[in-house]
């Protein structure tokens, strides 16, 4: 019999629904397999475990009908410590905010936990959640389960890990420039990075609104061992919210396309992209035509500048809105990060920041039209295989390497487009994935396209499991 822990979000509702296993039952083998691996992970940094087994219990009596407003009631879930949970501390990666006790949950929070999931415990983030791998003098290093050396990615990092361990079915994470992707490429699993706004923020426990790029360019997401499962999540975590005034009603569903055109496209930007990367970009292109999806090989409007214009934009609103805290908060490492990535980029002036984000309206409308004709895009996400978990602190030279071999992750965080990332298989043996962006607000046909995809390929983490990579 296979353990419960092994077991998908969707497929779990699904036994707990037709009154085949107990919520319970379910929380004590996750619980249990949080035990026995987290302690070497240190993906999972606030423990709730006590709380979650109560609210497990109470579970087990509810009878569930087939329109039931809790699809998720008795799986078990984890939420980013950057996100706000009621009567807990919001810390981000930072000791000196680790007394700052959020006074509301989030509304993501809140929208999962009214869909009947329930939190086992808070996921590890870097410091101010900007970085591309996870570290921090408050809770420490999260281990990538695949390779001790390995990133887990960044800066959803714990998230990832323990999505890859098998520490639960749904984990809450967050992206302004590739923070749910990194990981899910990282730890080999399955994420969206959905539309601007799609979810509705709020953070009880913040000093001050974010910057107008931030508000542009972050958004709230899952990852999930199967594409299934992030689906499920998103359409109970899209559910508007009066605190955000910016989250458009805008269903999980929209128009039936069929199996919509798919492009894909191996162009690079000019950097040396790995060769086993573009097989697997080619490899998904091929599922999908064999799906029925009807599928060219055209390049889309250049993503580079895009993702030079996040560059230039974003590190000059950090360094109003972020550079203080930082100076004054953060640790020596990621001073010097961010002392390069103000290096990198080119800071610019009021007039100069105001006319980029004028221009991002140029860059979105290309986009757009390209996307009305190919509705699903696939690209390369990292073009590099993944890199040993501190290489970002190691030199100018290697934050320079990531970020040139991650256009398609900011470029399009830039655009505010959605895009998914899948893991597929291993490259250099680590974990390696393809990503799938799509038209806004389509975040349900880059979902199907994934399914597609893990259908033909396989779950990569269940095979790695079965490999016995990782203890299973």
């Amino acid at each position: 019999m296979t353990e419960l822990w092994r077991l998908g979000a969707v497929t779990l509702a699904s036994r707990i629904r037709d009154r085949a296993v107990k919520p319970s039952e379910v929380m004590a083998s996750v619980l249990a397999r949080v035990e026995a691996m987290n302690p070497t992970l240190n993906a999972i940094t606030f423990d709730l475990s006590d709380r979650a087994m109560e609210q497990a219990i109470a579970a087990d009596t509810l009878v569930l009908g087939p329109t039931s407003e809790q699809p998720l009631l008795g799986v078990p879930v984890t939420i980013k410590e950057n996100v706000d949970m009621k009567g807990l501390p919001t810390p981000n990666g930072v000791a000196a905010f680790s007394d700052i006790v959020a006074t509301e949950d989030a509304p993501l929070v809140k929208n999962l936990q009214a869909a009947g999931a329930i939190v086992i415990g808070r996921t590890n983030t870097p410091e101010f959640s900007m970085r591309a791998t996870t570290d921090n003098p408050l809770r420490g290093r999260t281990i990538n389960p695949w390779d001790s050396d390995c990133s887990p990615g960044g800066s959803s990092g714990g998230a990832g890990s323990a999505c890859a361990a098998g520490l639960g079915a749904i984990h809450h994470g967050n992206d302004i420039g590739g923070s749910l992707r990194f990981p899910a490429f990282a730890n080999g699993v399955t994420t969206i990075k959905p539309t601007t706004c799609r979810v509705p923020v709020f953070n009880s426990s913040a000093a001050a609104e974010r910057g107008p790029l931030a508000q542009a360019m972050s958004v709230q997401g899952v990852i999930a061992r199967h594409a299934a499962d992030v689906g499920a999540a998103m359409q109970m975590m899209i559910r508007p919210d009066p605190r955000d005034p910016n989250c458009p009603p805008v269903p999980w569903q929209g128009p039936d396309l069929g199996r919509p055109r798919v492009a894909f496209t191996t162009e690079s930007g000019g950097y040396d992209i790995h060769p086993e990367l573009v097989a697997m970009v080619r490899r998904a292109a091929d599922i999908l035509a064999d799906a029925g999806y009807d599928v060219v090989e055209v390049d889309p409007p250049p993503v580079r500048e895009a993702a030079l214009e996040w560059f230039r934009a974003g590190t000059t609103e950090m360094q109003v809105t972020m550079d203080a805290a930082i100076r004054t908060h953060g640790s020596e490492t990621i001073n010097r990060i961010f002392g390069w990535y103000y290096e990198l980029s080119e800071i610019l002036d009021r007039d100069g920041y105001i006319t980029a984000l004028a221009d991002r309206t140029r860059l979105q409308r290309d986009w757009n039209l390209f996307l009305a004709d190919h509705p699903l895009l696939i690209t390369p996400f990292l073009m590099r295989p993944t890199y040993d978990w501190n290489y970002d602190a190691e030199s100018l030279d290697n934050v320079t390497d990531l970020f040139e071999s991650a256009i398609y992750s900011t470029g399009i965080n830039y655009l505010g487009l959605p895009g998914g990332v899948i893991g597929m298989d291993l490259v250099e043996e680590r974990p390696a994935a393809i990503q799938i962006v799509g038209q806004r607000f389509r975040e349900d046909l880059i979902c199907d396209a994934l399914a597609t995809i893990e259908d033909a390929n396989g779950v990569l983490v269940e095979q790695l499991w079965d490999r016995e990579h990782i203890d299973a």
